[in-house]
This record gives structure tokens, C-alpha cells and sequence, in this order.
């Protein structure tokens, strides 16, 4: 396979599906909460990549929208088993240094609870569902995270695991990088995991190896 090198100013790391594997207790959390407000865990099929207060806006009359976004929280805060770091997750956090952010359609809380699970510290520039008005698919979080690093989004790679999330950090102007199965996604490069792509910090700026 031949060899690619891109450099970026910064690294821009969705977490659920990208840093951390989440998957089961994020639908057990979601399976949970459905059943006990009263919603059919049908209606959230597609959600995938969503902040929890928009698809409890989208489930719940508005005067239960606080109370049910308290209650997943609550849910997803607690319910943790299966939450581990992702193959070559740490070595890339760890490889690019200060030169990174999270942007995450999780709350604050939510964030805090798994990272610790996975025992992934959690980088000094945090973008959550708590900073922004409009979640992915919209460019607002990343938008945010290269505006916290003080750098312009053109410069940095978001690196996505869902549509929603390649769609934000795409609209933002960010190159992407998404995680999954070759052709599965729209991005302008697919790998399966991080530990098939190598980082390294030359000078200020990131170098990102691909293959070889």
C-alpha cells in the first residue's frame, strides 16, 4: 500500500465510536430511557451521532424536555460496563500532544463518566453538547473546537466515525478522516480504526501517515 503523509495544525477527535467503543451502553442507555418514558426505541433508529437534547427534543413534548434529558443522563452517567478505549486511540491522542481537541455530541458529564471508564484522559480543549446551540450534522462544534485552539477549521482534521459527524466537521471546512469500512463513508479519507494511521508532531504542525 503505498505511504501518504498530510500535515494539519491540530486534530479534531469525535469520541463515541472513534476514541472510545460506547456502542452497547449507549443503546442499552437509549433502550432504557425509551421504555421508561414511554417511547417507541424504534423512533431512534437514525439518531446515531445526535446530542441527547435533540433527540429528547424530537421525542418528548417540550415541557418534558429538561426532566428527560436530566433522566438519560442520569442513565448514561451510570451505566458504563463494555466503555474501553478504541484500537490506536491512545497512541493518537497521545502522539499529537496539545495539538488536539474532542468534539462531542455527549453532555459534559457524559464525557467525563466514559473517559474515565476507558481510563482515556480527556484533552484540555473539550467541545461537548453543553457549548453549542446546533449539534452535528451542523459545522457549530467543530466551528468551536478550532476556535478554542485558536486556529482556522481549514487547517485541522476532524476525525469522525458517523455521517453526522463527517458531515459537521466537512461543513466546517475541516479535512476528514472517517472510521469505518471502505466505502461506508463520505470522507476524505477511511480507515477502520486509528491504529491504521500513524501521528507524529514536527514542528507545529501534525503529520498524518497513512499506509506504507
Amino acid at each position: 500500500m503505498m505511504m501518504l503523509r498530510y500535515e494539519f495544525d491540530a486534530v479534531l477527535f469525535d469520541l463515541d465510536g472513534t476514541l472510545i467503543d460506547s456502542t452497547a451502553a449507549v443503546r442499552r442507555a437509549w433502550r432504557r430511557w425509551a421504555e421508561e418514558e414511554g417511547v417507541d426505541p424504534a423512533l431512534l433508529d437514525g439518531t446515531a451521532g445526535k446530542p441527547a437534547k435533540e433527540i429528547v427534543a424530537m421525542l418528548l413534548p417540550p415541557e418534558r424536555h429538561e426532566e428527560g434529558l436530566a433522566h438519560y443522563s442520569h442513565i448514561a452517567t451510570h451505566d458504563l460496563e463494555g466503555v474501553v478505549v478504541l484500537p490506536g486511540a491512545r497512541e493518537a491522542t497521545e502522539a499529537v500532544g496539545e495539538h488536539k481537541a474532542i468534539v462531542t455530541s455527549c453532555s459534559r458529564d457524559v464525557t467525563a463518566a466514559r473517559t474515565a471508564a476507558a481510563r482515556l484522559p480527556v484533552a484540555e480543549v473539550l467541545v461537548t453538547a453543553d457549548d453549542v446551540d446546533k449539534g452535528k450534522p451542523s459545522p457549530t462544534p467543530y466551528l468551536l473546537g478550532a476556535s478554542r485552539l485558536g486556529l482556522a477549521p481549514e487547517r485541522c482534521l476532524a476525525v469522525e466515525d458517523t455521517p453526522s459527524g463527517l458531515a459537521s466537521g466537512r461543513a466546517a471546512g475541516c479535512t476528514t478522516l472517517g472510521l469505518g469500512e471502505p466505502g461506508s463513508l463520505d470522507a476524505d479519507l477511511v480507515v477502520p480504526d486509528l491504529s491504521h494511521v500513524r501521528f507524529s508532531v514536527v514542528g507545529d504542525k501534525v503529520a498524518l501517515t497513512v499506509g506504507g
